[in-house]
């Protein structure tokens, strides 16, 4: 028999006495989220944000935020018998996350809009709603862990880190943090899954999201062109010789570190190591030409205000799927730092995060605008 979870999320006395929010996306994490905090013994809201047109997501079974998805985050609400709430936040998230990441690529960058959305609609806007009514936290299924340290909340890895979201979650904002809790971020994803059975959650079995919720089917370079004609006009590849060695059909198709798909023949591997969007350029090179050492980050939000991690090793990730290198930082102002990796890394296009770790705890992050050996 499956072992009943009861959530804690260090609120004060007992649950009854908490009104709390969950975000529900419709998929099995959010949806066990709120059934154990229900089972658990406290007043929980759903809340549902429907970010982008209907029409698509209904042929997209494994996206969120829209179409099935709410359906499901509705009937899971029912089942485990909490009021649900739908609200329509459509045109913010065109404007903040749709927007940015078609101008980011035709800017030559590789965005992050999970990030943008959790840092700009989802944290920001959730947690006036749920204040408004009343609740004392926002709850999500998101797998990292908040704790609370000598100096305040803290955000750490999550203990599963096939499942540790805690990469796209560095732009959270250190005061957001007394608000928000993770209650998910101290369980492997097969006790979730173990954990929806048990609860008789229709989604027990739904698939985890994969693509870019408002991408379909992943054609990120279809969506770029309805929202910015001539995104797609053509132009050159260029070695690192400067010779010009083939033509390419919009910038918005490569990214740094590209092998594949570059429609160019030569007698080694090339890769992309540069993009030159404004003169429409893709500059490709050999493996070595893409090893870099130093990371100049800005934009940085740092959730560590009782460390800098200044004079000290730390853990760095460029990449959603990066394990991490040591590395140490040099701050440049307040908003910009740079980084020292101890072993060189293949590039990364600007546009990704960089994101700072201290064993398990995160300490901030920031965008990086460049790449390069030093």
């Amino acid at each position: 028999m499956t072992e009943v979870l009861k959530i804690d999320l260090g609120l004060g006395d007992e649950p009854k006495n908490h009104r709390v929010v969950v975000a529900m996306s419709g998929g099995v994490d959010s949806s066990v989220t709120a059934a154990l905090l229900a089972e658990s013994g406290y007043e929980v809201i759903g809340i549902t944000l429907q970010l982008y047109d209907d029409g698509v997501a209904k042929n997209k079974p494994n996206s969120c935020c829209a179409g099935q998805d709410i359906h499901d985050a509705r009937r899971i609400a029912s089942h485990i018998g909490i009021p649900h709430y739908v609200l329509n936040y459509q045109d913010l998230f065109k404007e903040a996350v749709i927007d940015d990441f078609a101008d980011s690529y035709l800017r030559g960058e590789t965005p992050l809009p999970c990030v943008r959305c959790n840092e700009r609609v989802k944290f920001q806007d959730l947690l006036t709603a749920s204040k408004d009514l009343g609740a004392e936290a926002l709850v999500t299924g998101h797998y990292i862990r908040r704790y609370e340290g000598p100096s305040g909340p803290e955000l750490h890895a999550a203990i599963d880190p096939i499942r540790d979201q805690s990469y796209f979650l560095f732009a959270t904002k250190q005061s957001q943090l007394s608000d928000l809790r993770f209650p998910l971020g101290e369980f492997p994803k097969t006790v979730i899954r173990e954990q929806a059975e048990r609860l008789g959650l229709s989604v027990a079995k739904k698939p985890d999201s994969q693509d870019i919720c408002f991408v379909p089917g992943g054609n990120y370079r279809e969506v770029i062109e309805k929202l910015r004609p001539g995104a797609c006009d053509p132009g050159v590849i260029i070695n690192s010789n400067g010779e010009q060695i083939g033509k390419h059909q919009g910038t918005i198709n490569f990214t740094i570190g590209q092998r594949k798909g570059l429609g160019v023949s030569a007698s080694e591997p090339l890769y992309v190591t540069r993009i030159d969007s404004e003169k429409n350029i893709v500059f490709v090179g050999n493996k070595n030409e893409l090893l870099a050492n130093r990371i100049l980050v800005e934009d940085v939000n740092w959730l560590a205000k009782d460390d800098l991690a200044e004079n000290k090793t730390i853990t760095v990730r460029i990449r959603s799927t990066h394990e991490g290198s040591t590395a140490k930082i040099n701050w440049l102002n307040s908003n910009v730092f740079e980084v020292f990796l101890d072993h060189s890394e293949l590039a990364t296009s600007a546009g990704q995060g960089c994101v700072v770790y201290d064993n398990s705890r995160l300490l901030g992050g920031g965008w990086i605008t460049n790449m390069g050996r030093c």
